[in-house]
């Protein structure tokens, strides 16, 4: 049997001396290594060692960024002997990025790709005892600049040379990140020990037809030792039946590889197969997909049926079929992803490399982050095209929690050069990652690439480019035939936005994918709602993370929007005057930094719920929303509703309201105000909505009450009276819908044209035992009002986000990480509009 052995210990990092020195290196480095963990990077391994400090605080960005243009050697032991195998294999899953592997004076070979495992056979080197490795790494910039030297610049975003070598883009800086380059084995090695024979390459092709049947077609490569050349292998491929468990309802098939045959595939069909479905939608049903490779020979010849396997392959698969709708109707092509039959509307997020180290992200930071997605009602996520392929980690649990992922191929935003050696490069890492990644059911899409295709129409590549390659034969030619000839179960998109053909305008909102961006860098959100796209694959507005990340990344005193570390963590081109900008469309100045916090985050609330009902209010023309984005990689003002500390912002909570089965909002139809009612659930849907018009220093002044009738994944439009549907005086009065426990307001003027009342309220606090309730009852209008749980503990956390009360209304908040020490503190972390438009503070009282 195949012996795997991680190489995980005794491993040293050390500058490399024979260039000229960083003048920021410390001198200690010049003098020897130091310890280095593995899987890491060179920036986690001297952060240890205490010779570099935390690149997220303050500006140390800055004073760190020698490490990136340095070079750098790991070193270790491998042990003696094959333990009685024929071949030994060093393996590496992740080298970042370009790198010479040396056991003792012999090079095994040369890297230069992050997104790409390497083999190397070492029975030799390690036959006459432990042998020294190394694994020498060169700086990132240098390859990318040999390579730029060679093939001519390319146009992009920022004066990085990302596009020149295959390494994760955003290691270069992002308008949302640090400008960090990493080198190091950031996945795990091992020894690799086997005779005979082993699985070089597993491809299950998962599929159901018309009756039921499940099909696992496995498409088996394997690799022969010099002993296993003449031998003839037997595979078997077992495939759990109901219920995912082997041995009930399993189904096993077995055949035969003769001497010089090297690929075989195996078949297997589970009648009445369980299958997966998105959340929301159905069961997460996976079924355990085991592959066997055996030796059809024992000693003397004969037969090994029961002998222990030569090698083994296992993983859960999951049944289910996934159609891509891009049928022509009335309002252009659609871009509806169609699971099981059945049309959905993506509840999505865009997803970027959770931490700028991605050594660090551990199986359990994945479920953390993808747990609060699901708890917000998300069902799809795209993981970035300037980002990586994520661990198995991260698809293993979308299987589990039914959340479809979206990968894109690692191109953004930038023109791609087709030249050697980037081709070749590209070609072998998008066959092996396809390969890698095609057993999960959660993954529903290929994607080319984010915003190339967009980017030569529209932002004046061509003229730079004179007719130099750019990377479309990656997206239209390349790409599509490794999908299809490798994994020919899933659609493949060329990239996003795009829309279907060149002869149509690549973010056409009426075709395919759209990117909605004129929204934020210049226009209001309100913007969102002149039009009506097919599929939203990117949309967002920023704001800073939460106070309590602020403090802990930042020495600024005072903090102020402008303050040095708040501008050097804000990393949008003219960030903070979109954000002033934005605000300035709905408030007054605000009057302080904590007013400004308040009033960005509710800003970005509000922005992302102005797209999202309107567009969920247009389904099934429109089918689906990602938000850009769900998670940060350091602390930042940024789109992100998690912020770097993973603490969950007010749009974090407003998700859980906007991505529900059901949704109440008002909509604005030929000019009027209606009522619309979405149903994305699969029951019918029966209530009475209450819909009032109130005046803010009175009562109701007119109310109707409306029957609310939806069949299962609809819309309903339900028109409203005219006292209702036109307010009397804009200025006092506003909509307020409520039904089954939703609310939808509406306000027809701007928060600062509004005459809010001061906000007078009731709070009671209940300790319980280290957690809290807050208990808050108005007894005035009480426009969003937002407890910020972090100004209490730092670690305190609350269960929901921005509400509105009418006079006599109560809500209440669980807060954890709190025992209701200090309920003063509860003045500066309770936040409205009301008090935001006020000279004097919120009337409160605490009991």
């Amino acid at each position: 049997m195949k012996v795997s052995t991680p190489l995980t210990r005794g491993w040293t990092l050390s500058l490399d001396t024979s260039r000229h020195l960083p003048v920021q290196a410390p001198p200690v480095l010049a003098a020897g290594p130091v310890t280095a963990t593995v899987p890491g990077c060179v920036h986690t391994d001297l952060l240890t060692a205490g010779l570099i400090p935390d690149p997220f605080l303050d500006a140390n960005e800055t004073d760190v960024a020698w490490v990136g243009r340095a070079d750098w050697t790991y070193r270790t032991e491998l042990p003696a002997g094959g333990g009685g195998h024929e071949r030994t294999d060093l393996v590496f899953d992740g080298l970042d990025t370009v790198a010479e592997i040396r056991v003792g004076e012999t090079v095994l070979g040369r890297t230069r790709n992050m997104h790409r495992s390497y083999r190397f056979d070492v029975t030799e080197a390690l036959g006459s005892g432990p042998a020294p490795l190394t694994v020498a790494f060169t700086s990132a910039y240098q390859e990318a600049e040999r390579v730029r030297s060679l093939l001519g610049d390319r146009p992009g975003p920022y004066p990085e040379p990302f596009p020149f070598i295959r390494k994760m883009a955003c290691s270069f800086g992002w308008d949302w990140g640090p400008t960090l380059v990493t080198a190091g084995i950031w996945r795990r090695p091992r020894l690799e020990r086997w005779s005979t024979a082993r699985l070089a390459e597993v491809r299950p092709e998962v599929t159901v037809r018309e009756d039921g049947t499940g099909v696992v077609s496995v498409h088996v490569t394997v690799e022969r030792s010099a002993g296993g050349t003449g031998r003839g292998l037997r595979l078997g491929l077992d495939v759990a039946g109901m219920s995912g468990v082997s041995g009930v309802g399993s189904v096993s098939v077995h055949g035969e590889l003769p001497s010089g045959t090297d690929q075989l595939t195996l078949r297997a069909e589970v009648p009445d197969a369980e299958l997966w479905w998105p959340r929301g939608y159905g069961e997460q049903h996976v079924h355990s997909c085991t592959v066997t490779l055996a030796d059809t020979e024992g000693a003397g010849g004969a037969d090994a049926d029961g002998a222990e396997p030569l090698d083994m392959w296992e993983r859960n698969v999951g049944f289910r079929t996934v159609v891509l709708d891009t049928g022509e109707d009335e309002h252009g092509s659609a871009f509806t992803l169609v699971v099981n039959g059945t049309p959905l509307f993506a509840r999505g997020v865009n997803w970027i490399p959770e931490d700028v180290f991605p050594s660090r992200v551990t199986p359990e930071r994945y479920r953390r982050r993808l747990e609060q997605a699901a708890a917000a009602g998300v069902d799809l996520v795209r993981v970035w095209g300037g980002g990586i392929y994520e661990d198995r980690a991260f698809y293993d649990i979308c299987d589990e929690l039914g959340l479809m992922v979206w990968q894109d191929f690692p191109f953004a935003c930038a023109a791609y050069p087709e030249g050697e050696p980037l081709r070749s490069e590209i070609e072998a890492e998008a066959r092996e990652n396809v390969v890698r990644l095609m057993p999960h059911p959660s993954l529903v899409l290929w994607n080319g690439n984010n915003e190339n295709l967009w980017g030569f129409k529209d932002w004046d590549w061509e003229p730079a480019l004179a007719g130099a390659s750019w990377g479309e034969a990656y997206y239209l030619d390349l790409l599509p035939r490794i999908t299809a000839e490798t994994d020919p179960t899933r659609p493949y998109w060329a990239g996003s936005p795009w829309s279907g053909s060149w002869e149509v305008h690549p973010n056409d909102p009426g075709h395919g994918t759209a990117h909605s961006w004129d929204v934020w860098n210049r226009e209001d959100y309100t913007g969102y709602l002149n039009e009506v796209p097919r599929f939203v694959a990117e949309f967002g507005w920023q704001a800073p993370p939460a106070y309590a990340t602020l403090r802990r990344a930042l020495s600024d005193r005072p903090l102020t929007p402008d303050s040095p570390g708040m501008l050097h963590h804000q990393k949008a081109e003219d960030g903070n005057g979109k954000l002033d900008r934005g605000l300035a469309h709905h408030f007054a100045p605000p009057a302080d930094f904590d007013t400004w916090h308040y009033l960005t985050q509710l800003n970005q609330a509000r922005a992302v719920a102005t797209g999202v009902e309107h567009w969920r209010s247009h389904w099934p023309r429109c089918a689906g929303t990602i938000l850009w984005q769900l998670n940060d990689c350091w602390p930042v003002t940024s789109w992100a509703a998690i912020d770097g500390d993973g603490r969950e912002k007010p749009l974090y909570h407003e998700l859980k309201r906007l991505y529900a089965d059901r949704l109440l909002t008002l909509q604005t139809r030929d000019g009027r105000l209606v009522l619309a009612a979405v149903n994305q659930s699969g029951e019918q849907w029966s209530c009475q909505a209450l819909v009032r018009q109130v005046d803010a220093h009175g009562g109701a002044v007119a109310e109707h009450h409306v029957p609310v009738e939806v069949a299962p994944r609809s819309v309903v439009l339900l028109d409203l009276p005219d006292r209702l549907a036109v307010p009397g005086d804009p200025r006092r009065e506003f909509v307020v819908a409520d039904a089954d426990g939703l609310r939808a307001v509406h306000f027809a003027v701007p928060d600062h044209s509004f005459d809010y009342p001061v906000a007078e309220m009731t709070t009671q606090v209940i300790s319980e035992g280290d957690d809290a309730r807050v208990r808050v009852t108005a007894h005035t209008l009480v426009r969003d009002l937002l407890l910020q749980a972090d100004r209490l503990h730092p670690d305190a956390r609350t269960d929901r986000g921005l509400v509105t009360l009418l006079p006599g209304e109560s809500v209440e908040f669980t807060v954890t990480g709190w025992n209701a020490e200090a309920t003063e503190a509860l003045s500066s972390a309770l936040r409205c509009v009301n008090a935001a438009h006020a000279s004097d503070p919120v009337g409160d009282r605490v009991s």
